[in-house]
């Protein structure tokens, strides 16, 4: 699904609109992390097209991405050069990352836009969530930003709000929705519509599964992980996770491991 997105993924989100209501969170959570001596490291996992990062990296952080899919890591190599910033890219997934930067070797890991329930199972969850803990170093803080699946699961919420982006005479319209199977996972799709000009619309079909985390499951493998220090927010507004309300699950923790 997401090597066929990178082209248009950067059309689907509102970069400008989004930074800047997340990042004065996502920089309060990172700033917990008291370092001195030189500049805080900073992970973003399934970074996707690079532009969390970017902008970390533009507020002065030392900051690096990871990704699955290739075109994402290609997206995001240049989105950084016509940004003009530096920041190392790697193509890795969950499970992998400490192999790849080195264990203990990050002051802050940011997993967001519900990137963190592509693991397939428990097993894989916690096989992420200690391969989180073993690459951030001992009190390092994790930021995870998840859609509530407990009110989507209550609710069977299959409908999100759609997207449209414009450039000159092309159009493109994004319908994301859900179908729920019966082992409890989701199948998540994004259809994307495309014109140019008054002519026909083309439409694209992408699919991929999630695995509904709900929060008590996520407190229980985050434990089992070494974190601890929980918060939940249910936005990046500061606010308090509510189960049946809130439309995020959004966790900082510490790395309690010395």
């Amino acid at each position: 699904m997401y090597n066929t997105f990178s082209d248009d993924y950067d059309r689907f989100v509102n970069w400008e609109s989004r930074l800047a209501y997340e990042l004065p969170f996502i920089e309060k959570t990172i700033a917990q992390v008291q370092k001195r001596d030189k500049k805080l490291e900073v992970l973003d996992a399934a970074c996707g097209t690079g532009m969390h990062a970017i902008a970390l990296s533009r507020l002065g952080y030392s900051v690096s991405g990871v990704d699955l899919f290739p075109n994402m890591i290609e997206r995001a190599r240049q989105n950084a050069r016509e940004a003009n910033t530096d920041v190392r890219f790697e193509i890795a997934g969950f499970g992998r990352l400490a192999q790849t930067f080195g264990n203990a070797s990050m002051d802050a890991l940011v997993c967001l836009g519900n990137s963190l329930p592509h693991v397939d199972d428990e097993a894989a969850l916690q096989i992420t969530l200690d391969d989180f803990a073993r690459v951030l170093r001992p009190g390092g803080v994790l930021l995870l930003q998840n859609r509530n699946f407990d009110k989507v699961m209550a609710q069977k919420l299959r409908w999100m709000e759609p997207q449209a982006h414009r450039e000159g005479e092309q159009e493109w319209a994004f319908f994301r929705f859900y179908d729920f199977e019966p082992n409890g996972h989701i199948q998540f799709h994004i259809v994307t519509l495309y014109r140019e000009g008054a002519g026909n619309w083309k439409q694209t079909l992408r699919s991929t599964r999630l695995f509904p985390l709900l929060q008590a499951d996520l407190n229980l493998a985050l434990n089992a992980a070494g974190f601890n220090d929980m918060q939940f927010f249910g936005s990046m507004d500061g606010s308090i996770f509510a189960l049946e309300q809130s439309e995020n699950l959004i966790i900082a923790a510490r790395n309690g491991h010395s």
